[in-house]
């Protein structure tokens, strides 16, 4: 708690004292900014702190996407990757901004593991829920099925997998954030 209570009193001074910020950044043109957040997800969810971050960024014209990184040890099973999805989402609809979610670490698992997360990077809820019966006491089947259908109605909670030891793997990751921000479309086409 200690350590969330610093981090919350950093962002709302950041929030508080946006001046400094803009003077940090400057006037670039063409600028392409990453902030690495914190992944305390209470930030997100519960404090308006990164809302108003991303608020202010956009009136200051900066074009925003958030990128949501879930280790990809976390989902190795049906009832984490609910934790996971959720969790992205909620960051998804508190931010409102558009957003890539990334499975990172891929280059850390086994090739059992990579097989079972293949199945968690577009899922299938009613597989879902298939895999929760097997594990969970049936008195859950419900939330089960409820939560299922709530990742299934949000169907673009998908995730690109990230192997940071594969050059395309990265690139794959960039070119899909500046897509979603359409970086670079303004730009003169050079002959």
């Amino acid at each position: 708690v200690e350590v969330l209570g610093g981090l919350v009193y950093c962002m709302q001074h950041l929030v508080q004292n946006l001046d400094w910020l803009e003077e940090a950044l400057g006037e670039g043109e063409d600028d392409y900014f990453i902030f690495d957040c914190p992944g305390q997800i209470e930030l997100y969810t519960h404090l308006p702190v990164m809302k108003q971050l991303v608020q202010t960024l956009q009136s200051w014209d900066f074009r925003i996407a958030g990128v949501f990184l879930l280790d990809s040890q976390f989902l190795i099973d049906a009832a984490k990757f609910f934790s996971g999805t959720l969790a992205a989402m909620s960051a998804m609809l508190q931010l409102e901004i558009p957003h890539r979610n990334v499975l990172s670490k891929m280059d850390k698992l086994s090739p059992s593991q990579h097989a079972d997360v293949e199945r968690y990077l577009d899922p299938c809820a009613e597989s879902l829920v298939a895999d929760l019966r097997q594990t969970f006491n049936p008195k859950f089947q419900k939330l089960n099925e409820v939560l299922a259908g709530l990742i299934d109605d949000y169907s673009n909670v998908s995730f690109l997998p990230l192997n940071i030891e594969d050059e395309e793997s990265v690139s794959d990751l960039l070119l899909s954030v500046d897509l979603i921000i359409q970086y670079g479309e303004d730009l003169d086409v050079k002959v």
